[in-house]
């Protein structure tokens, strides 16, 4: 067998320790995963040290090439450091479909081979499977992945025939999800999530001893809608509250919600898709909402993503 050379060896060094400082609070930096374009040249990421200013790792370059699903798209890439110290990612494949993507890292250098998840293989009609995201349940011991469906006829789409651009076809997403402990095996999918309207692009934060799902009203009709508002629950799997009132500014199209804690305040990330660019609000209770979208800085062409702290080796590795 061939020996490992220095440099290997220091990056498994790197990796191992940075398996080590997950385990804690140590030092620790901002990490954003994102996408560019339709997302054909795969994952992207940035760091922060105030959650403010960002600056894209390696220039921009991506660090992972899509092979998985129909399209071999990577979209909305949603990145989680697991309590053992593992990245696990899940992804968006393609426009249509029924399957998700899905890999692991122990360093986001080098990557498990991708997998193809048919999460919807027991509704062959589903029209898309957009923005999974994965969190880990220590209740239950198990990880949770959830994401936005479509599933022609299931739940009609209100006011068909006004809609007016007819090219596209009807879409009334509900979240729907499944568990796994090993990303080997995995539990029937379920319907997670249904408010009586059009929902995705859904992401999780534990508060205290409960949680908080941010989602994104995708209301088309007779008004779109186009915000993210939040409920709550006790447990990633609900009961949740009714809808809050829209938490991002009157009048933006906005999608893409990620949210995290940085010092005593929480901040929720959003994509203003049709103005491409970042916008990012902050609050302490969840009630009330200061915009810092003026103080944002964010890599070129940045597109919905997933925030999360990371080890600093990890990101000095990246480097």
């Amino acid at each position: 067998m061939k020996p490992l050379s220095l440099a290997r060896l220091g990056l498994i060094a790197l990796a191992l320790g940075a398996r080590t400082l997950a385990a804690d609070s140590g030092d620790t930096v901002l990490l954003f995963s994102y996408f560019t374009g339709n997302g054909e040249d795969g994952l992207h990421l940035a760091t922060s040290e105030d959650g403010l200013k960002w600056t894209a790792l390696r220039g921009g370059a991506s660090f992972l090439q899509p092979v998985a699903g129909e399209n071999k798209l990577m979209r909305d890439p949603c990145l989680l450091l697991g309590p053992d110290g593992i990245f696990r990612m899940v992804w968006t494949t393609s426009w249509a479909g029924g399957t998700i993507g899905y890999s692991s890292s122990d360093d986001l250098v080098h990557w498990t081979k991708q997998k193809t998840l048919h999460v919807m293989d027991h509704e062959p009609a589903t029209a898309n499977c957009w923005a999974p995201e994965v969190i880990y349940d220590a209740a239950q011991q198990h990880y949770l992945i959830f994401w936005s469906s479509t599933v022609p006829g299931r739940f009609p789409v209100p006011d068909e025939a006004e809609r007016k651009d007819k090219t596209k076809p009807p879409r009334n997403h509900r979240l729907y999800s499944t568990t796994t402990k090993d990303f080997a095996t995995f539990t029937p999918t379920k319907l997670h999530y249904e408010p009586g309207l059009n929902v995705i692009d859904e992401t999780m934060v534990r508060d205290g001893d409960g949680w908080v799902m941010f989602v994104k009203n995708e209301t088309e009709l007779p008004v779109p809608a186009k915000n993210i508002y939040l409920v709550r629950a006790p447990s990633p799997d609900g009961p949740w509250t009714a809808p809050s009132a829209p938490v991002t500014p009157p009048g933006l199209w906005v999608e893409g919600g990620t949210a995290i804690k940085i010092g005593d305040w929480w901040h929720l990330y959003y994509d203003i898709y049709r103005e491409k660019k970042y916008g990012v609000l902050r609050t302490k209770d969840f009630t009330t909402w200061e915009d810092l979208t003026a103080e944002l800085v964010m890599p070129k062409g940045i597109r919905h993503g997933t925030v999360l702290r990371v080890p600093r080796a990890v990101v000095n590795l990246l480097k």
